[in-house]
């Protein structure tokens, strides 16, 4: 449910940056990225989330989401959204979301009694070797079908790295998904990835005992390399090309009918690359 497109820092157009005072993140054209301020802004992140994830990927629908005609659950309240507007658009800011990403903090999952992605994937273990780590939780992310650029990515990409910088965040963590429920279509993908960027034993972590799937489907010497890469999902090849890895194992999720691997990112395993290209704090666009 999160794959659009990957960014390549050093072709993409520049951003202007506007104060950090006013809360916005990064500009380019009418495009803008910021946090949502207001449950009315939180509301429509949501709507656009259920056109994308039910609507367009036939993700189960439940009674709530249906009669609010929203993908909404109890951690919304607790997380940060951020949002990308289209100021070109008519109407208020809430009427010009075009993108989302939530955003869910250490401090956000002690309120909330856990993160979201530890329905799937064995947290604890990671969590206790790190306990001094700030981790961010980075889910949801969706853009609608007009604005799957990557004008929209590399703005997304803005302001999930300034906000890190902000909050002094030292790992970021999250499901990434393959579209379908049967992971032996993504044979060769899922291979690759067990193969070649799974997690090391000081960041390892695993799928809930109960919901783990092998992803060693061939033999590693059978993987077509150039194939395997264009096979990955566009997200999950962007984590990749930052310098992510990726958990031991994957989940199928029924309700949004997806595969998920969980992406482990270290901020000091970021690639120089996209540090020098944002700035090392988040200041290449800062007024």
């Amino acid at each position: 449910m999160n794959d659009f497109v990957t960014l390549k820092p050093e072709t993409s157009p520049e951003i202007a940056m506007t104060p950090r005072s006013t809360g916005v993140l990064g500009q380019l054209g009418s495009l803008q990225v910021r946090l949502a301020t207001n449950n009315v802004e939180i509301e429509a992140a949501q709507r656009l989330r259920f056109k994308v994830f039910y609507h367009e990927f036939g993700a189960e629908l439940d009674q709530a989401s249906v009669l609010a005609q929203r993908d909404q659950d109890v951690f919304d309240a607790y997380c940060d959204h951020l949002i990308v507007l289209d100021n070109a658009l008519a109407g208020e800011p809430s009427q010009q979301i075009v993108g989302t990403y939530r955003l869910m903090r250490k401090q956000h999952a002690e309120e909330a009694g856990g993160y979201y992605s530890a329905d799937e994937f064995a947290l604890a273990g990671l969590m206790a070797r790190h306990a001094d780590r700030n981790f961010l939780e980075l889910g949801r992310s969706c853009v609608l079908p007009a604005y799957r650029s990557k004008r929209t990515i590399e703005l997304l990409w803005q302001g999930i790295w300034s906000y890190a910088r902000q909050h002094d965040i030292d790992v970021m963590i999250g499901c990434a998904s393959f579209a379908g429920t049967i992971p032996a279509q993504h044979a060769e993908a899922l291979t690759f990835l067990n193969a070649h960027a799974k997690v090391c034993a000081q960041w390892h972590i695993a799928p809930l005992p109960s919901r783990h799937v092998d992803m060693d489907f061939m033999p590693t010497e059978a993987i077509d390399l150039k194939s395997a890469v264009k096979r990955l999902p566009p997200l999950i090849k962007g984590y990749l090309r930052l310098g992510a890895s990726f958990g031991d194992g994957a989940v199928i999720d029924p309700k949004f009918r997806t595969v998920d691997v969980m992406v482990v990112l270290p901020v000091e395993h970021i690639k120089q690359r996209y540090k020098t290209y944002y700035g090392e704090n988040g200041e290449r666009y800062a007024a």
